[in-house]
């Protein structure tokens, strides 16, 4: 326990931002800049006094896209001198392909095989600027590849390229010895009318389908899942189910609005518990994930910079206190009752496959009037989830 309260921050939480998140200049389409930008040397010093494990960071938000190779390494080290001084860490890089105009129809599943190839060209110069940052996670979020006029690709052709991109960039990552975890991230619109490969289920899904799945798994985002109206404790529940939860991008969202970035449980506060309860092993019953938790918001555009740290403080201990109310959601005795499992050994037997026992079961009178009559009592255990986000339950 790293503080007396138990909710300050500290490098073994292993919160995680990026460079893009803190460093938002508050613009949005119909609005310039409302704040400067906050270089990527003071990002990580003031992260480190808040107490943050480390920062992540697309390409071109530490290096610009046209920089020369000796602009490049000299960034690039006083980078690394940043990092080394305020003992923070990169454990995530990923690459910018979605804002030059050259990718407006898609980077690694565009028509052009130049533009294919320069794509895969500047993931690979970025898994090398991540690889010496000591990045161990590569995200690959596709925020081009879609379509607005669907006859102009066939879903198959795009499904095939981008297979290919990703296994071209899986031996790459091998044959240079990087060790890499490839992290896919869904998101079903916006900036394109449809962006492939909409939600994590359609990733989890085509990971089994590449040359190297051990080497790929997901980076959920809660927006991203809450814009295709999906439950995001469920589906990032499969992926742990999968051992494919390999990131994760914690935000909130409100339903049925653009891809906000919100603060950490800033909305949705129930859905933002039961996730960190769930992550943080859910009473014992499963083990903690040890991944990072990643946050991938911004602070309001009616923020200065002041209000940036404010906002980055805030993601971080929301997620502690919630998780101090999940520990002690699971302490509750009457939680714990009603979470019992009933327990039955002689129908518990039949449920494991035998040619015997499923002839036994087919023969086998049972009488449902009981369980038919029978209440889940899930109305007072969600009350319970209430009153100890309330604070009239637990400590």
């Amino acid at each position: 326990m790293h503080d007396h309260d138990r909710i300050t921050p500290a490098p073994e939480d292993r919160f995680t931002f990026g460079l893009w998140t803190v460093g938002n200049p508050g613009r949005d389409p119909f609005g310039e800049p409302v704040r400067g930008a906050i270089s990527p040397v003071r990002i990580v010093e003031r992260l480190a006094e808040l107490g943050a494990y480390g920062v992540n960071l697309h390409d071109n938000d530490l290096v610009s896209f046209d920089a020369s190779a000796a602009e490049r390494d000299a960034i690039v080290a006083e980078f690394r001198r940043a990092l080394d001084d305020n003992g923070m860490r990169v454990p995530m890089c990923t690459t910018n392909l979605f804002s030059h105009p050259v990718f407006k129809d898609g980077a690694l599943t565009a028509d052009d095989p130049a533009v294919r190839a320069f794509a895969l060209q500047k993931v690979m110069r970025s898994m090398e600027l991540g690889a010496e940052l000591g990045a161990e996670v590569y995200v690959f979020w596709g925020g081009r590849e879609g379509a607005e006029a669907d006859a102009a690709r066939d879903p198959r052709t795009w499904i095939a390229r981008y297979r290919e991109s990703l296994d071209f960039l899986c031996a790459h990552s091998k044959a240079q010895g990087y060790g890499y975890r490839f992290a896919l991230e869904a998101k079903p619109n916006e900036p394109r009318g449809d962006i492939y490969f909409a939600t994590t289920g359609h990733m989890l899904h085509f990971i089994e389908t590449l040359a190297h799945p051990e080497m790929v798994g997901v980076n959920p985002e809660v927006a991203h899942e809450n814009l295709a109206g999906l439950n995001f404790v469920h589906n990032v529940g499969q992926a742990l189910e999968a051992g494919k939860l390999f990131h994760i991008d914690l935000n909130a969202q409100k339903i049925g609005r653009y891809d906000q970035d919100l603060r950490f449980g800033s909305e949705d506060l129930k859905g933002a518990f039961l996730l960190v309860r769930m992550l943080e092993g859910s009473g014992g019953r499963f083990p903690r994930w040890e991944g990072m938790r990643h946050f991938d918001a911004h602070a309001y555009r009616t923020e200065d910079e002041a209000g940036v740290w404010d906002f980055a403080a805030g993601c971080m201990r929301t997620y502690n206190l919630l998780r101090e109310k999940a520990h002690a959601f699971d302490a509750d005795p009457e939680v714990q009752e009603l979470l019992a499992e009933p327990r039955d050994p002689d129908f518990e037997a039949l449920l494991r496959y035998s040619p015997e026992g499923a002839a036994a079961l087919a023969e086998r009178e049972i009488d449902v009037a009981p369980f038919a009559r029978a209440g889940k009592r899930h109305e007072r255990l969600d009350q319970l989830v209430v009153e100890h986000l309330l604070g009239v339950r637990g400590s």
